[in-house]
């Protein structure tokens, strides 16, 4: 929980005023049964109304105090915890953001969501907690034990019995409790998960009719979560009436005791009825103590799980990733000699890569499916960083630049496209903040999207459902491809993002941006031949390997797989007449 440091620093000063307002309410509570005690053996034993009224008028201006004390430690405590709240999530979402993918795809999205809210909720609740109840508990404990030791020592000898056995109980409740509440969090990020995976699968799941199989998934998740929650909370359930149990023994004890020192002459009535309202102040102090222990508890679980995020040594984040800033301006690509695995010590995704393409030049890349296109052009924008060799833009490696800067330089359209809620114009203006509707229609033109736009309800204003569920797949990559046509790069990077649109369309669309980008290096990814054919150069990787680089008609002479490619897309007859 050493995260936390960070906030108690912050904070240090709001918690200082609040541990005065709850030492002024305690000192208020543990004020009032001394004064009815004087009030009834020397006001009511004695008949004395004067000291009846003296010690009421007290009473009331102490409870007064004790008020105004609660009132400013509640608003102090409320202001603080949602302060903490809300900054530490800000900071786990900056933090998830910097994070590298290489760490992100470690970390299962379901448990990121429920760390962010919940878990931040249950340590919220527990500051709050901490500053309203927890800091008077102990003191109105220790001030109870006090003034009921000097009330009347015979009696305390009860005390001295039961606050030990509250104490032992609390002990073991804390102990058993933090592992049970830990289960609880994991099976919730479970439930999330399974939730999370239906909804972004839903038209899978209704096409291949497989909502029994979902909802069998479901139920495993949810009765999980049930029965680990019932366990943790039957765990309380037993600590919980132990402890009351006690306390009411303890009750019994000093109204027997003090039934016979009343009797026998050697105790008062006001001290006995004093020292039951410290014995449950004292009692109720150790209740709430139990309580907060109970709190304690969650907020430890769901702690070690924030920290475990914040504090995750995965590599450098985003933010701190390189120390130069500068790159030199042109579109030159080189990787030099490149091997890079998404797992440490596992299976290369690619091997050996030498590859180059010169400023404004045009280059493909195929192969067949899971040779490493796609891993091969992220290694471009340092979404992940090679583990061998290196790779350079206008000659200077990568590493030393700040992905921030080097990402101004570049635009990639996805091989799965991602568009966010909001209009059509907030999505394509995605690729530049500043752009005016102007270039926005241009950029739009240039991808074949402005016609199809204008045809929606409410043209460039359209709203998208989430991730553009109401548009086709055409459509879709065909705003992607607007939204980094706007940005001007310097280089372009394609990932096989025209494979939902006609032959035709694609035609248009390659023929437009070859007349907008020229002078910008282009980097197409492609499964059809046909997209990439005309390229300056064209690179064939097969399991993570260049097994061929040249232009259409050298490849076909040279590449036995670029011709199988070629062969299997076109068939024998395009072979006969090409």
């Amino acid at each position: 929980m050493q995260f936390l440091y960070k906030y108690s620093k912050k904070y240090g000063k709001q918690f200082w005023t609040a541990v005065f307002f709850v030492t002024m309410e305690a000192f208020c509570d543990l004020l009032q049964p001394t004064i009815m005690a004087r009030v009834i053996d020397v006001g009511v034993a004695g008949r004395r109304m004067d000291t009846v009224f003296e010690m009421g008028g007290l009473m009331l201006l102490v409870t007064a105090a004790g008020a105004v004390a609660a009132a400013g430690r509640n608003i102090i405590s409320s202001q603080v915890s949602q302060r903490i709240g809300a900054e530490l999530r800000s900071d786990l979402y900056q933090t998830i953001q910097g994070m590298p993918f290489s760490v992100l795809d470690k970390l299962d999205k379901a448990s990121l969501v429920t760390r962010l809210t919940n878990d931040v909720t249950q340590v919220q609740a527990f500051v709050n907690s901490l500053m309203r109840i927890s800091l008077k508990a102990p003191l109105l404990c220790i001030g109870g034990l006090i003034m009921a030791v000097s009330l009347n020592a015979r009696l305390a000898v009860v005390l001295a019995v039961i606050v030990p056995v509250i104490i032992l109980l609390i002990g073991m409740n804390m102990k058993i409790g933090f592992p049970l509440f830990f289960r609880v969090q994991t099976a919730l990020d479970q439930v999330n998960g399974v939730m999370r995976e239906y909804l972004s699968g839903v038209r899978v799941v209704k096409a291949f009719n497989r909502f029994a199989d979902e909802q069998k998934k479901f139920a495993q998740a949810n009765d999980r979560l049930q029965a680990d929650t019932v366990t943790a909370m039957r765990v309380m359930a037993v600590f919980g009436p132990g402890v009351i149990l006690t306390l009411n023994l303890g009750v019994i004890a000093v109204l027997w005791l003090g039934g016979l020192g009343v009797g026998s002459g050697q105790i008062q009535v006001g001290q006995v009825v004093a020292f039951i309202n410290y014995m449950m102040q004292i009692l109720y102090s150790l209740m709430i103590i139990s309580l907060v222990f109970n709190l304690f508890v969650r907020a430890r679980a769901s702690a070690d799980r924030i920290g475990e995020v914040l504090l995750r040594d995965g590599g450098p984040a985003e933010a701190v990733r390189a120390a130069a800033a500068g790159l030199a301006s042109g579109g030159q690509v080189e990787f030099y000699d490149v091997g890079f695995s998404y797992e440490k010590d596992g299976e290369p995704v690619l091997r050996n890569i030498d590859l180059s393409c010169k400023s404004g030049e045009m280059m493909g890349i195929v192969g067949s499916t899971g040779a490493g296109k796609s891993t091969l052009v992220k290694l471009i924008p340092r979404f992940y960083d090679p583990d061998s060799g290196s790779v350079k833009i206008n000659g200077q490696d990568i590493k030393t630049v700040a992905p921030q800067h080097l990402r101004d330089k570049i635009a990639i359209v996805p091989q799965n496209t991602v568009l966010f809620t909001g209009t059509v114009l907030d999505n394509i203006r995605w690729g530049k903040k500043t752009a005016d509707f102007a270039e926005i229609t241009a950029a739009a033109q240039i991808a074949e999207a402005h016609g199809f736009i204008m045809e929606l309800a409410d043209g460039y204003q359209t709203r998208l459902g989430q991730n553009g569920v109401n548009l086709s797949g055409g459509q879709k990559q065909r705003i992607a491809i607007a939204r980094a046509l706007l940005r001007i790069p310097e280089i372009l990077v394609l990932d096989d993002c025209t494979s939902a649109v006609d032959a035709a369309t694609e035609a248009k669309i390659k023929q437009s941006i070859r007349q907008y980008a020229d002078g910008c290096t282009r980097i197409i990814i492609a499964q059809r031949i046909t997209a990439v054919m005309d390229a300056d150069i064209i690179a064939v990787l097969d399991k993570g390997r260049i097994v061929g680089r040249g232009t259409h008609s050298e490849l076909l002479a040279a590449c036995s797989i670029y011709r199988e490619l070629w062969e299997s897309q076109l068939g024998m007859e395009v072979k006969r007449h090409g």
